[in-house]
């Protein structure tokens, strides 16, 4: 059980600030911040929960199961994240590549601290255990000084790439044989940047990276040592009452300084083949995913292909939505549609078995969903693109971007593309 109390905010931005900081204390941290982007769907502003009352920790053998188990007998708000490797518990499939990170597959925690944020006005839960805490943490947190939260003073560590741009064009090539072939006809195919002795402040990389992204989905997630540091922009899946929502993302084109030219560059993407051909096909493959727990005939494109525009790229997204019945439980639906076929491709177990062929890292968390389940059965979960992820027990740091490859694929210019996503890590991890 929880007490629950609410409070108004006289200055959200300098608020949120003084919240993470206060956040960053503790062992467990989820940080949700849509940074006030207009959504057709969306509860909250800001959620924020830390210090774990319970948790889950597991690797993917049987992890749909443990954590429907845990969820159902929680039945409390839970936070957390599914790694893409989950994958191996629903299918016959593997992940044998190098893994640096050494993170859990499956984490999830019951906070005994909660705070959801809407239009200047919190809502605060904790658990009955530590509800007295509540007067004295809210103080805390409004008397935090902000100016001194930032410094971004980062020691020099060198970001190496993990497959050459030469052995990228040469994998890039071997996968459109695949697709010529017959055995797919889209992956989406990713490469690793890393550093091995990287000491960083994930909070301050955090705030450059949000500062300068601004995503619907930004987080900052701790797990004692585990850090993810994400300007996501995508949502992976959302359930809400009986209406089940999916916006996947395909399709990029390059931001300008010139108005005249971002504009074009919105409109030739608008219009580009192959860009839409990418979104289209997982669209699809949305849908069948989605058909699987969906009410019959209830499966419905309710956008398709539309452009969106983010501080550091345009994209494209469709909105794919059902209905399920009141009973489905909501673990059914993740792990029927998990991992995202954005991050995947179509068909998906072949698409999942040539990326674990050609890609060289375990992707981990990278291409997963982080997010939480409501006592209600409700849930909202992000896709994890356009993160750091790092591990301060032995200082090793990762981030990941890939592409989509169809059959329309020229290899130079999906490798521009990942540098174009690598662009804003690049920038925040090599700032003086």
């Amino acid at each position: 059980m929880r007490t629950t109390i609410s409070k108004d905010i006289s200055h959200f931005p300098n608020f949120k600030k003084q919240l993470l900081h206060w956040a960053n204390q503790h062992r467990e941290v989820v940080f949700l911040d849509s940074n006030s982007y207009q959504q057709n769907y969306s509860s909250y502003d800001l959620v924020l929960a830390v210090d774990a009352f319970t948790s889950i920790k597991t690797d993917s053998e049987n992890a749909f199961q443990d954590l429907f188990q845990y969820q159902s007998q929680t039945k409390d708000w839970i936070f957390g994240y599914l790694s893409y490797d989950l994958k191996n518990d629903t299918e016959a499939l593997k992940s044998n590549n190098f893994d640096g990170l050494d993170f859990p597959d499956l984490f999830f925690f019951q906070p005994k601290k909660l705070f959801l944020i809407k239009d200047n006005h919190v809502e605060i839960q904790y658990l009955r255990m530590c509800d007295d805490e509540i007067d004295y943490d809210f103080s805390e947190i409004t008397s935090a000084q902000t100016e001194e939260l930032t410094t971004y003073n980062l020691e020099h560590f060198s970001i190496q790439q993990r497959i050459s741009k030469e052995n990228y064009l040469s994998k890039v090539a071997k996968m459109l044989d695949y697709i010529h072939r017959g055995d797919i006809y889209e992956a989406n195919f990713c490469m690793e940047f890393f550093a091995n002795d990287a000491k960083i402040e994930p909070l301050e990389i955090y705030q450059k990276l949000n500062e300068i992204s601004e995503p619907p989905f930004a987080v900052y997630f701790k797990n004692n040592n585990h850090y993810l540091i994400s300007a996501s922009p995508e949502r992976y899946l959302r359930k809400e009452g009986t209406k089940v929502i999916s916006q996947p993302i395909k399709g990029t084109a390059k931001r300008s300084l010139d108005v005249n030219e971002d504009e074009q560059s919105k409109l030739d993407l608008i219009s580009n083949e192959k860009e839409r051909s990418e979104n289209i096909m997982i669209v699809d493959l949305v849908r069948n995913d989605l058909s699987q727990t969906a009410t019959k005939g209830s499966v419905q494109v309710e956008e398709l292909c539309q452009p969106y525009t983010f501080k550091q790229v345009h994209q494209m997204i469709s909105t794919v939505v059902s209905e399920v019945e009141i009973t489905t439980s909501p673990i059914e639906i993740l792990r029927t549609t998990f991992p995202m076929g954005s991050m995947t491709g179509a068909p998906k177990i072949s698409a999942m078995q040539i990326i674990e062929e050609l890609e060289e890292t375990k992707r981990g968390l990278y291409s997963g969903a982080v997010g939480y389940f409501t006592p209600t059965n409700d849930f909202d979960f992000n896709v994890v693109i356009r993160s750091i992820l790092y591990n301060s027990s032995n200082n090793y740091l990762s981030f990941s971007v890939g592409s989509a490859i169809t059959s329309l694929s020229d290899p130079a210019m999906e490798y521009e593309e990942c540098l174009l996503k690598a662009k804003a890590m690049f920038e925040v991890l090599q700032s003086k």
